[in-house]
């Protein structure tokens, strides 16, 4: 099927299908046409013409069965909630495109990162249900987010091949493309210990989740108090952000330093300063992840980078790779994090807070 038939039933240039196609980071003008083209190609079956475009670079090529790559995102059931993971996606997509792939089946279940969920619901017809949806065109299963581990082992009996790209490790269970969360949040719990703060607090879910148990290792590693009133178990969106700054603002001992579980979070944190600023201390917020809108928060929100762009792309050839016969032994593939210092972020000594910690 053509770029020519995606773009007329789109409504836009054959032009901008292609760069949407071929450039993860190509911003469309309109608000959801990247979504609506790629839901467009997944309909249509669509795969580039690999052998056309090796012999336009004049490259020798051989025909290989067409591979058919599906995606389940496991953190939300909208695509609007996590931008770290859309941006992932996005990175996926395009890789499966230049791969001479096709994405044959795009989920949102937030069920499968829920363990409680998880055990109440019929998982195994759910996950049957996912697999008829394919027509059993499915070579192999991308796994966007924390998985249930009975849930990933089903996912392993009906899809055969499949790889994870998350924080919270697996346990070898599957092939992964990992960022460690553990070791994230302890370079942010160390970055606010070496500005002065010791009354750090943390934002985020809770519940089997490795940033939190990164946390708790630090303050104990530093010799910190853990202050239960200083952590806000919540889901990690920019609303629940807002409304746990609220909370720390109300309360009557509030963190100098909060670590939150991930950027979009934090910028709700920080909608909620700026909305009380003139009524409140400010503390300093660091997060995780270094989503695109973490460089145009007011202030600049300082993070730990996660190598998106690198752990979408290293998804897709270790699955790939797999498929192939490449490879048969479980493979995790652990990419580095990196801290960005920006504005959100300040020493004790130099901030408000000084004039109340005495």
């Amino acid at each position: 099927m053509s770029i020519k038939k995606i773009a007329e039933m789109v409504g836009v240039s054959p032009a901008t299908v292609s760069r949407v196609l071929n450039n993860p980071d190509y911003r469309c003008s309109k608000p959801g046409l990247r979504d609506q083209i790629w839901k467009a190609a997944i309909e249509l079956d669509y795969t580039p013409n690999v052998a056309a475009r090796n012999l336009k670079l004049g490259v020798k090529s051989e025909e290989k069965k067409v591979i058919y790559i599906n995606v389940l995102m496991t953190r939300t059931d909208t695509n609007k909630a996590d931008p770290f993971f859309s941006e992932i996606l996005h990175v996926i997509e395009t890789e499966i495109h230049k791969s001479g792939c096709i994405l044959s089946n795009l989920w949102y279940r937030s069920l499968f990162s829920n363990d409680s969920r998880c055990e109440l619901e019929n998982i195994d017809r759910v996950i049957s249900d996912m697999y008829s949806e394919t027509g059993g065109k499915s070579d192999g299963l991308i796994i966007l987010g924390r998985c249930n581990r009975k849930a990933m082992e089903k996912f392993c009996k009906v899809f055969g091949n499949v790889v994870t790209v998350n924080r919270n490790s697996s346990g070898y269970a599957v092939d992964e493309v990992l960022c460690d969360g553990r070791k994230i949040a302890s370079m942010a719990v160390e970055y606010l210990y070496s500005l002065g703060h010791r009354k750090i607090g943390y934002v985020g879910e809770c519940k089997n989740e490795v940033r939190y148990s990164g946390y708790l290792e630090t303050l104990t590693r530093y010799g910190m108090e853990l202050m239960p009133e200083y952590v806000i178990a919540t889901r990690q969106t920019e609303a629940n952000g807002y409304d746990s700054m609220l909370k720390f603002l109300q309360s009557d001992d509030c963190p100098t330093g909060i670590y939150c579980a991930n950027d979009i979070t934090a910028i709700g944190m920080l909608k909620c300063l700026q909305k009380f600023k003139n009524h409140f201390p400010r503390p300093s917020i660091i997060a995780s992840d270094d989503i695109e809108e973490a460089q145009y928060s007011k202030p600049m929100l300082t993070t730990v980078r996660v190598p998106r762009d690198e752990m979408g792309r290293f998804a897709v050839k270790l699955l790939l790779d797999r498929i192939y016969g490449g490879h048969s032994s479980v493979v995790r593939m652990e990419m580095e994090s990196r801290l960005m210092i920006r504005e959100s972020c300040q020493s004790i000594s130099d901030s408000i807070w000084s004039d109340y910690c005495i």
